[in-house]
């Protein structure tokens, strides 16, 4: 066990360092009133650690609370606390430069009117996009109005535009779910509740949007000048998001790390869903960080967390993060190699005690244990070699015959109370989770296991990992919270025709469109653009329509961009012309899911 440096107090005074001033109440409404962000709700973290808590993760949640804006360096100022993540200012001839507009709009005009309360009325004279997740773009429209109609420079990594949009739509629905888990969003903020999730206490309610960018970070080493400002790039795709990069500010000697270097061991696979990352590039990006802007750097900072400052600090804390991550992938493939399973590598790992006792390696977003996995999965897939696990019954069915093979469900609640108070909780789960399979209305096995979920949790270093614990929980003893997921229009405004398809082929319900045959063709009225979807053997496939289309539509249909998504999200197919046979749209909703009914499309 790795004895940890509690007495080291160097992240609080980093955390404290350069403040300015609070918001005070730490609290940010709608217009209509509404709560999407309340940070006074984490004022009990100022107390000591509670036995409902793990003391690495509470200490790490006392640091995430702390609010306010901060002065990073000369002309570099940071709003933390108002969101999941940062929002960085960059000082210009003429305004102000703003990186990453948090996970929704309110929050976002708040940090920057609490910005301007104290460096004066400057105007937003270019934006950034650090990489391609919500909680870096989603609140553009509380910097600047919807449309970009200033044609302001919005800067973002390429490919950021497909990824951003793609992640959340394609599975949004399901990751919207496991969101809930992820963020603890139904839990109540206590001790024995929510206290944050590692990498910032927990996401904004508000308006999401996206504002798409109108200027691209093509290759490492691109330079562009924003308001007199001078930025050195470096792309990093792959590492935290698909689309990523850090970048450079010459003049100031500082370095924007994004998402890449924060403190605490991120996800090579979210909880939540996501598409497995890639450790080794990971590392490889922040060596070349360190190569290309340690000698010219004073400060590093980053879209979560607090910065660092000092040339040999830096160096440190990025090539701890680069071992980390190295270290990581090429362990688990040794062991891999040597014929262990993920789950087993997982049991067996250390990480190396020089980095263990560093408190910005701890697991408290990502885990060894689940990054270990992932890395497994990135390179084996789902499967572990076991023949025997090829085809498993699901999880029901394997629970009966579990539970009949114990003799019952009072036998399996007898043995998951004798490893539960053998302190092997994690096999009493097993036991109990069975149990509640088998017969998910038997009220003693749904107690039984919450209270072995709970006490998981209050144990869990990993803020995610504490969350999933006590949602699980909660929904054992209080039933299922609706999950509605909603995509907003300016979300919309991101999709490409392509995407928008690809999302209506999604919902095809394969088997009852199996002998339906149709050939659509889509024009568009305000972008000019055709397309044909062919439906056969239950898949909905599609294409731009050239000269070179060969073969006939059964119907044309002529709509608009949010004709189509709100045709694939509701099945409302109001003001869509139909030219040809009047039944083949109707044919073709015949075959579609029906729509979530928690799912909704919000005009910011």
């Amino acid at each position: 066990m790795i004895e940890l440096p509690f007495d080291d107090e160097t992240d609080f005074r980093n955390a404290d360092r350069g403040f300015l001033a609070a918001l005070t109440p730490g609290v940010v409404k709608t217009a209509e009133g509404r709560v999407v962000w309340d940070n006074d709700v984490f004022a009990f973290l100022d107390e000591d650690c509670p036995d409902t808590a793990n003391p690495s993760l509470w200490r790490q949640s006392r640091l995430c609370a702390k609010q306010g804006l901060y002065e990073v360096t000369e002309g570099i100022y940071q709003v933390r606390g108002l969101d999941l993540s940062n929002m960085t200012l960059v000082e210009g001839d003429r305004g102000v430069i703003v990186i990453d507009p948090l996970v929704s709009a309110e929050p976002a005009a708040a940090a920057l009117a609490l910005y301007r309360e104290h460096r004066g009325e400057r105007p937003v004279t270019a934006m950034i996009y650090t990489h391609s997740h919500v909680d870096h773009f989603g609140g553009a429209t509380g910097i600047i109005p919807p449309d970009n109609p200033d044609g302001i420079t919005i800067l973002a990594p390429a490919g950021f535009l497909e990824h951003a949009v793609a992640e959340n739509v394609y599975a949004g629905t399901a990751m919207a779910r496991r969101g809930v888990y992820h963020t603890g969003a139904v839990l109540p903020k206590s001790p024995t509740g929510m206290i944050g999730t590692g990498l910032g206490q927990t996401a904004s309610t508000g308006t999401t949007a996206l504002i798409p960018p109108n200027r691209d970070i093509t290759r490492t080493g691109q330079e562009e000048t924003l308001d007199g400002v001078r930025i050195v790039f470096q792309l990093t795709p792959g590492t935290e998001a698909p689309a990523e990069m850090n970048f450079h500010f010459p003049q100031r000697r500082a370095l924007c790390l994004a998402e890449n270097a924060t403190h605490n061991l991120h996800n090579v696979l979210t909880l939540r869903g996501a598409v497995v990352r890639d450790a080794r590039v990971w590392a490889r990006y922040l060596a070349e960080a360190v190569e290309l802007f340690a000698d010219t750097t004073d400060v590093a900072f980053a879209s979560h967390h607090w910065p660092t400052w000092g040339r040999e600090h830096i160096v440190a804390f990025i090539e701890e993060q680069r071992d980390l991550y190295a270290y990581l992938h090429d362990q688990t493939l040794r062991m891999l190699n040597q014929g262990l399973t993920g789950i087993e590598i997982a049991e067996r790992f250390e990480v190396p005690p020089g980095l263990a006792r560093r408190w910005h390696t701890r697991g408290y977003y990502g885990s060894v244990s689940h990054n270990v996995k992932a890395i497994y999965q990135r390179y084996m897939g789902w499967f572990d070699g076991n023949p025997a696990h090829l085809w498993q019954h699901p999880p029901v069915e394997e629970a009966t015959r579990y539970v009949a093979c114990m003799g019952g469900i009072d036998a399996v609640l007898g043995l998951a109370e004798h490893y539960a108070q053998t302190d092997d909780l994690r096999f009493a789960a097993t036991l109990l989770s069975h149990a509640v399979f088998a017969d998910p209305d038997h009220t003693t096995a749904k107690t039984a296991l919450a209270d072995v979920l709970e006490k998981l949790g209050f144990g869990a270093e990993c803020g995610t990992w504490r969350n999933f614990y006590l949602t699980g929980a909660r929904e054992l003893r209080e039933g299922v919270t609706p999950t509605p997921f909603g995509i907003t229009a300016g979300m919309v405004a991101g999709l490409s025709n392509e995407q928008v398809f690809d999302s209506l082929a999604i919902r095809v319900d394969g088997p009852k469109a199996w002998d339906v045959r149709l050939t659509i063709d889509w024009d568009f009225t305000d972008t000019g653009d055709r397309h044909r979807t062919t439906l056969s053997n239950g898949a909905l496939v599609h294409h731009a329509r050239t000269d070179r289309t060969t073969g006939s539509a059964d119907a044309t249909l002529t709509l608009t961009r949010p004709q189509l998504f709100t045709l694939v999200t509701s099945g409302v197919a109001e003001g869509i012309a139909t030219d040809g046979d009047a039944g083949i749209l109707a044919r073709l909703l015949d075959v579609l899911d029906q729509p979530d009914p928690g799912f909704t499309v919000v005009t910011p």
